[in-house]
């Protein structure tokens, strides 16, 4: 039976599990370098502990790995949700430990406006039940703000606007915070304007705002998508300083408007809402200071009628005074007799009074006031002996005290004293230990460099066997070439300096050293050159 003769061998090559992966992922990369992939955002649960971000998206009918770096994840505008349908924009790639492709998102964006007023209405609901919109946090706009503080894009038709529209009505001083209202870092370049606005001192070199505006010119959902961001709605919940949005038209509508005190449907409708019209609040003055004149002139005029009815009304002089002047009349003509009748009654008392004073009344008066200046004067004399006493004894109660507090106060000085010597003493102390530890410190770095000197110095090299060449001038030679015959040479060892001339025979390559790999070739037997006379052996 004749033998089965061997199968041929396929000619297709023959590839490892590693290099058919690489291979389908340089095809991967090559054919889709660079991608836009449209589809909804499935099984996201937040940033890993890594930070990377890892989820699918998915439509009807398929269904593709994402992954976001922590890095690109930090710096994107929208963050994934689950749910939320979405524009990514990446690389594909593969992932060879699980045999399948992904792909590498580096931006993000919602897919279409429905999936931006979705993420809307969602964040209005959150910042909502945060108290954020309530109408009990809404400031009261100042009625003629001095200062005018707004934020916005220096470059847009929308600063000339509100400029214009102030200086039409009521020039006002104007601060401008340049910012970017739209794109990347936009929604940071705004909250920092208004916190910067509310962090300015009342009294600083540049003026704190009555007022802010935050304002923008109109724009697609995508355009005005900055002033929808959180950053941007609680800086503005948060200012103290009243605020009005002024963003995009009067059908725009965004998370900011209902954050600030006071919306506007245009930045000219905002300037128009911070500050009255002058000419019209000038009319109203004149027409007030005319109507407060007329006031004053009528009531002058009710006063003077007045007057003029209690005028006529009053009697006149003559009859208001003839009664005063016949009671005046009567008593002037009763005025003699009257001083005669009390002349006639002092006279009797009088003579009443020095019928009953003798010389014995007299001298009994006098005996009586003596007698009380005597005891008036034993009663001063008890009252200053029993003053002075208890002044005494109050003095001595004092001086008890002042000796007690002295002892306590030079006592407690004493004890002040001693703790702070003590304490000068443990500050003296931990002072020499600190100049000890830095005085060793020092020699320490001193031995070190000393070390580093010694094994830096050529003459660890020369100790070691090795010397060194100089010229006549002291100069170290370094190569062969540079000495002929009769050069005169100075030879440093270790242990001291030897003078040669050079003979001038031609200077020989040294072999570098065979590889490992090769064995070294025998070395052929050579003759031992003769030394010279007049220079020994260099090595």
């Amino acid at each position: 039976m004749s033998e089965t003769a061997p199968s041929p061998l396929p000619n297709s090559p023959e590839f490892t599990v590693s290099e058919l992966s690489s291979a389908l992922k340089r095809t991967v990369e090559d054919a889709y370098g660079h991608v836009r992939v449209r589809g909804e955002i499935s099984g996201f649960r937040g940033a890993h502990s890594s930070g990377h971000c890892y989820f699918a998206l998915k439509d009807q009918t398929a269904k593709i790995e994402a992954v976001i770096w922590k890095g690109v994840h930090g710096r994107m505008r929208f963050r994934p949700q689950e749910g939320l349908e979405v524009i990514a924009t990446g690389k594909l790639t593969t992932y060879p430990g699980s045999s399948k492709y992904q792909i590498v998102i580096e931006a993000l964006e919602p897919a279409g406006v429905g999936a931006l007023m979705a993420l809307m209405e969602e964040r209005k609901r959150k910042l909502t039940a945060e108290g954020l919109f309530d109408a009990d946090r809404k400031k009261p706009l100042p009625w003629l703000p001095e200062v005018i503080g707004v934020v916005t894009s220096p470059t847009g038709a929308v600063i000339r606007d509100i400029l214009h529209r102030l200086e039409d009505r009521f020039p006002r001083r104007v601060l401008v915070w340049p910012v970017r209202v739209q794109g990347e870092g936009s929604a940071e370049q705004i909250a920092a304007a208004i916190r910067g606005f509310n962090a300015f001192p009342e009294r600083g070199r540049l003026p704190r705002p009555d007022l802010l505006i935050v304002a923008r010119g109109g724009g697609s959902l995508e355009d005005l998508w900055s002033f929808n961001e959180e950053i941007v709605v609680r800086a503005a919940a948060e200012s103290t300083i009243p605020l009005i949005s002024a963003v995009g038209h009067e059908t725009d509508v965004t998370l900011i408007d209902f954050a600030a005190d006071r919306r506007a449907p245009t930045p000219t409708a905002a300037a128009e809402m911070a500050v009255p019209v002058r000419a019209e609040l000038a009319v109203e003055v004149a027409d007030l200071g005319q109507r407060s004149f007329a006031c004053w002139h009528r009531s002058q005029e009710h006063r003077r009628s007045d007057l003029r009815s209690a005028v006529r009304a009053l009697p006149s002089a003559t009859e208001l005074l003839a009664i005063p002047r016949q009671r005046f009349d009567g008593a002037t003509a009763a005025l003699p007799r009257a001083l005669r009748g009390n002349t006639h009654a002092h006279f009797r008392h009088f003579a009443q009074t020095s019928t009953r004073l003798t010389l014995r009344v007299l001298r009994a008066q006098v005996d009586h006031a003596a007698h009380r200046l005597t005891v008036t004067g034993d009663r001063l004399a008890l009252g200053a002996q029993s003053l002075v006493r208890r002044r005494r004894d109050r003095f001595a109660g004092l001086e008890v005290r002042l000796k007690a507090s002295r002892l306590a106060n030079v006592q407690a000085q004493r004890n002040v004293i001693a703790r702070d010597r003590e304490r000068a003493q443990r500050l003296t102390e931990r002072a020499a230990r600190a100049l000890r530890t830095l005085i060793q410190r020092h020699d320490a770095r001193i031995a070190h460099a000393g070390q580093l000197l010694t094994a830096l110095s050529y003459r660890s090299v020369l100790a070691r066997g090795f010397a060194l060449v100089r010229d006549a001038g002291g100069a170290p030679l370094h190569a062969a070439a540079h000495v002929t015959e009769g050069t005169r040479l100075s030879i440093e060892f270790a242990d001291g300096r030897v003078g040669a001339v050079a003979d001038g025979s031609a200077a020989q390559p040294v072999a570098s050293p065979a590889p490992a790999s090769q064995a070294p070739p025998k070395p052929a037997p050579a003759k031992r050159a003769a030394k010279v006379d007049n220079q020994g052996d260099l090595f």
